[in-house]
């Protein structure tokens, strides 16, 4: 009974993301909002309908899925983007990520919170999410200076990220243990980057050989899933794995262009699943279970990110009209700020409560929310007659 339930909750999963693409098209809103709004309904905060059986099935498919956004990601980071827009991407991507930590560790212990805890609460912060920002800039179309930077800085902001968190969490612990967090997110971002490595040199050179210029979809596909698989199975990051094997594919092989291209093919349906089940999983209780303090680490996070946007945009030399769009458009948060919250959470449970409580509850908000930022940023944009 397990497999058909399985069959047919995806067959109607599909169904119900193609609805919500079209609805989303109709209504000028995100398709990943409307995604995660209809996952918030048939979820556990909703309607509860998804079995048992089909929640467990899609965690290797939601890997597979951000595997793909990963690897499409570090095909930005080409040498030709890099010289035109690396300056900006490593400025701005930068002080988001210190900015983001410093202000709300800041802003909480101003409102009375330890500032321990705040200080993990800050780096937690710093996560976004590379899947709704790529599904946006893809959804509208637009290609110009800004959304090149754009998905530059979503590329690599997370590892400044999970470093930052790896440093507070060591300042908290410098009472004894510092060394563990060091070491943990050596071996995850040390070897994320090496897997990607290994994958990524030989595919550069192999792929698109069978029809010359031409990569077929059954290699895209084999890349993406062995790079998901390896990492899971290594316990390293699959989106830094999947990132750096995107950008050596993307800088090495002359030959052909058209590997990202297949990706973007087939990445659809996996997307689907995966937005559905973030907002299935979605806990829309921990927005009340604080109250006023998940209020003010909202608000505290979208403020550090337009403060800090602007600061290193203002470093980049980034044109005047554009460098207060940066934060807004970085809102969206999802599942590495949750990852992060576990981490601290199992390090500290007297603050585990907190800690999940308040990372749960800006997902919640910079899920739903924060899509539609960026989208209302890439049109403005539009309105205001960017370079294309």
């Amino acid at each position: 009974m397990e497999q058909e339930s399985l069959l047919i909750t995806i067959g109607l999963l599909f169904l119900v993301g193609l609805i919500a693409d079209r609805f989303g098209h109709m209504t000028r809103l995100p398709r990943v909002t409307m995604l995660l709004l209809l996952g918030l309904l048939i979820g556990q905060s909703g309607l509860d309908l998804l079995p048992d059986p089909a929640r467990s099935a899609f965690e290797p498919l939601t890997a597979v899925a951000l595997t793909m956004v990963a690897f499409l990601l570090g095909g930005e980071l080409t040498r030709e983007n890099m010289t035109r827009h690396g300056r900006a991407i490593v400025a701005i991507s930068l002080s988001i990520v210190v900015g983001t930590t410093v202000i709300v560790w800041g802003g909480l212990v101003l409102l009375g919170m330890d500032p321990g805890l705040a200080l993990l609460l800050g780096a937690a912060a710093t996560a976004t999410d590379p899947a709704a920002i790529a599904d946006v800039l893809h959804q509208s179309g637009i290609r110009n200076r800004f959304t090149e930077t754009l998905s530059g800085i979503v590329a690599v902001d997370d590892i400044w990220g999970l470093v930052v968190f790896a440093l507070c969490l060591a300042v908290v612990q410098l009472s004894g243990g510092w060394l563990e967090p060091i070491v943990a997110a050596a071996h995850d971002i040390g070897g994320a980057l090496l897997l990607g490595a290994v994958i990524g040199i030989p595919a550069a050179f192999l792929t698109g050989r069978l029809e010359p210029g031409e990569p077929q979809q059954t290699e895209a596909i084999g890349v993406v899933f062995l790079t998901t698989g390896l990492s899971i199975w290594l316990d390293v990051s699959f989106l830094l794995a999947g990132m750096t094997a995107g950008a050596l594919v993307a800088n090495l092989a002359r030959h052909h262009e058209y590997a990202f291209h297949e990706i973007e093919n087939i990445e659809w349906p996996f997307m689907i699943l995966f937005f559905l089940m973030a907002g299935a999983t979605l806990d829309l209780s921990a927005l009340f279970t604080l109250g006023w303090i998940a209020a003010a680490y909202v608000a505290l996070r979208v403020a550090a990110r337009v403060a800090a946007g602007e600061a290193g945009a203002l470093l980049a030399r980034v044109p005047r009209g554009e460098r207060h769009l940066y934060g807004p458009a970085l809102l969206p948060q999802a599942g590495v700020a949750v990852g992060m919250g576990l981490v601290a959470a199992e390090a500290y449970p007297e603050w585990g409560p907190t800690i999940l409580t308040l990372t749960i509850a800006a997902t919640v908000v910079f899920e739903v929310a924060g899509p539609p930022c960026t989208l209302a940023v890439l049109r403005h944009l539009t309105r205001s007659g960017p370079d294309h």
